[in-house]
């Protein structure tokens, strides 16, 4: 069994195949037979991971599995305390509520690589990172929740799945490692 953590571009699709105007996971991944397990859009960012394991590829992606999955996101304007219990207790998205979650206020580090290209810095509009930690991931699902409650998501970064964390690995944007087969961190198994 093999599975790689990559620090997911910012613009790249999460496939391998070519793409005509974006970069793919074939650009960074030269690993054979590996396969995202679970997905980043292309305007998100941060940790991915790829198993040529079935069993654990589901195990990380699907919800009923409930593996907490850590966001950063940078989003517009102050957000308050009504903001974030909105987020915790579940948003109503239209076509499904989401499940609650945790959400605080974050202050990320120096060490967080910057944006390229950078996000739209509007000078009246102040913009807020908060952390969601997540069980579900359903398409674009932070983006939704974030703007649900009146803070559109400027910039979006997963840097946690389970207990492993993309900064303590020190990967910068189109880095990637191999993880040991039974990282004593996943709680995977």
């Amino acid at each position: 069994m093999r599975l790689l953590a990559l620090n997911k571009p910012f613009g790249t699709i999460c496939q391998f195949s070519p793409h005509e105007t974006r970069t793919s996971l074939a650009d960074f991944v030269k690993v054979p037979d590996v396969y995202p397990a679970g997905r980043l859009d292309s305007d998100s960012e941060g940790l991915l991971l790829l198993t040529d394991d079935g069993g654990l590829q589901a195990r990380i992606a699907e919800p009923r599995h409930k593996l907490v999955k850590r966001y950063w996101a940078q989003v517009e304007g102050a957000v308050d305390e009504a903001a974030l219990n909105a987020l915790a207790r579940g948003v109503d998205l239209g076509d499904y509520v989401t499940r609650p979650c945790r959400a605080d206020y974050v202050e990320p580090p120096e060490t967080l690589w910057p944006r390229n290209p950078p996000i739209r810095v509007r000078a009246a509009i102040p913009a807020t990172w908060i952390e969601l930690s997540i069980t579900e991931g359903k398409n674009r699902q932070v983006r939704r929740m974030t703007a649900a409650v009146g803070h559109p998501t400027l910039r979006l970064v997963r840097v946690g799945i389970g207990a492993l964390d993309i900064l303590s690995l020190g990967l910068q944007p189109g880095d990637s490692i191999e993880l040991p087969s039974r990282a004593p961190w996943d709680g995977m198994r």
